[in-house]
């Protein structure tokens, strides 16, 4: 079991190709509040759906000043053609040795169908403007989730 975070505790930094080819750093978004996301699987029911709820949300979420990014351990590629596909508005950031996601605590055992798997746990890391972790949020479900993390952003 990987170690969680928790607020408080600072965000490990992290330089990650993307859907793009480019790169991007966790210090490239420093003075700004971000959103880092980490799901199972690109262009996957549950993935799609909670991508599109992020899609949909993030021109409220830019507007209170939160950057959203996506992670997974999927090729960047496969995250450019999910991009494409479901027309996503914000970056995706692969991390095919899991070195990231094993650092956020966002890469362990889970239960799956009622069996234990290792894979991404479902998660979310709210981080402020100084790299610091508001919110460390585990086991979230892909439906519903972006509607809950606005409320308790107090955005709705």
């Amino acid at each position: 079991m990987t170690e969680r975070l928790s607020p408080g505790d600072e965000a490990p930094n992290f330089a990650l190709p993307t859907d793009t080819g480019d790169t991007l750093t966790l210090a490239d978004l420093r003075g700004k509040k971000v959103v880092l996301y980490a799901y199972p699987a690109a262009m996957t029911p549950g993935c799609t759906k909670q991508a599109c709820d992020f899609r949909d949300s993030l021109a409220s979420l830019q507007a209170a000043g939160y950057e959203v990014v996506g992670i997974s351990p999927d090729k960047p590629a496969k995250l450019a053609k999910f991009r494409e596909h479901d027309a996503l508005t914000f970056p995706l950031v692969s991390d095919e040795d899991k070195k990231v996601l094993t650092a956020y605590g966002a890469w362990g055992e889970k239960q799956s169908y009622g069996r234990t798997i290792t894979g991404v746990i479902r998660s979310t890391f709210v981080i402020d403007e100084k790299g610091r972790i508001e919110h460390a949020l585990y086991n979230v479900k892909a439906t519903g989730h972006v509607a809950k993390l606005r409320r308790d952003l107090g955005l709705d």
